[in-house]
């Protein structure tokens, strides 16, 4: 993805809390004559690989489990909040209306997990990474039978990250005066993505939270 210096995050903590706060990506990969997308929740798991591996499954009618045999290399999209721009907002003059947002982009070469222990581990890790906030969250406790049942209508893989980036597009480039009048926009919406994007700004830019 096109990331100009101003924008480009390279911290992996960072990167790694982000993933795992927005964890439900899109998965792009080819078929050899277009892309294909699912739209996946992934789990991180920061410690496996230079830089992490993600694992999910999908649904065994879904095609894209197939492309995985040609060993060609996937695209994990990770979006975080977003929000127009308004040039109102700027101090500077003349200006022009852009979107702030947050994204992170993995690349690997995915490959199935056929063992059936680990489809089983995989699939109580993902309910309990889910299920973790709830005031009550759901064991998960499933008959063998009907869990080994399910499970046969899905194929679950993992991903070696290769490479990674991060853009946080939230106005650093731009003058302070005019990052300010951003922020105390948005951090006066009540939309709840702009209140998001402003939260990001606070850690991301240099901005005076009280204004």
């Amino acid at each position: 993805m096109y990331i100009p210096s101003a924008f480009r995050v390279e911290d992996a903590s960072k990167l790694a809390a982000f993933i795992q706060r927005h964890s439900f990506a899109t998965f792009i990969t080819d078929d050899g004559t277009a892309p294909f997308a699912s739209h996946l929740p992934m789990l991180f798991r920061p410690d496996a690989g230079s830089h992490g591996t993600l694992v999910s499954h999908m649904a065994r009618a879904n095609p894209q489990w197939q492309h995985f045999a040609s060993g060609g290399e996937a695209l994990s999209i990770f979006h975080g909040p977003h929000s127009y721009i308004s040039p109102s907002w700027y101090q500077t003059e003349p200006a022009v209306p852009t979107w702030n947002y947050v994204a992170v982009h993995a690349y690997g070469i995915p490959t199935v997990i056929s063992e059936h222990e680990r489809v089983v581990s995989l699939l109580s890790e993902t309910i309990l990474a889910y299920e973790a906030d709830f005031e009550q969250p759901w064991p998960g406790a499933l008959p063998d039978e009907f869990r080994d049942k399910l499970m046969r209508g899905i194929v679950a893989f993992e991903i070696p990250i290769a490479r990674i980036e991060g853009k946080f597009k939230l106005g650093q480039n731009r003058p302070a005066a005019d990052t300010q009048g951003v922020f105390d926009a948005l951090s006066h919406s009540d939309n709840a993505n702009s209140q998001a994007v402003a939260q990001l700004m606070l850690t991301e830019c240099k901005v005076d939270k009280g204004t």
